[in-house]
């Protein structure tokens, strides 16, 4: 599980500022398009990791804020997209398609 958690470390810290990818997203460019949830797992346990992780940058797939619960503060999720140029109301990012990084499409991009 560990190398998986990686993978989805290394993945995520390839996301641009003011950008957002999806749990699914990510589970499907590492072909386990059904491990969305161990994505999520991932990302809880981030913060124990050395090098920075941009957790914030995950979310649903409906552009829902649902990670938020495992930051230092309920709005630091929030606060970290907002300072990044993303725009949030009600903890959905607005205008979700356009700041979502797929990186089954992405990475192709830079081949």
């Amino acid at each position: 599980m560990s190398d998986f958690f990686e993978q989805v470390y290394n993945v995520v810290r390839k996301i641009p500022p003011g950008k957002v990818t999806s749990y699914g997203a990510i589970a499907t460019y590492l072909g386990s398009p059904g491990a969305a949830r161990m994505v999520g797992w991932a990302m809880n346990a981030s913060s124990s990791k050395n090098e920075f992780v941009p957790a914030h940058r995950v979310v649903n797939r409906n552009g829902l804020l649902t990670g938020k619960r495992h930051f230092d503060t309920p709005k630091a999720m929030e606060e970290l997209l907002e300072n990044e140029g993303i725009n949030i109301i009600d903890g959905q990012i607005q205008q979700f398609e356009n700041k979502f990084w797929n990186p089954s499409t992405e990475f192709k991009k830079e081949l």
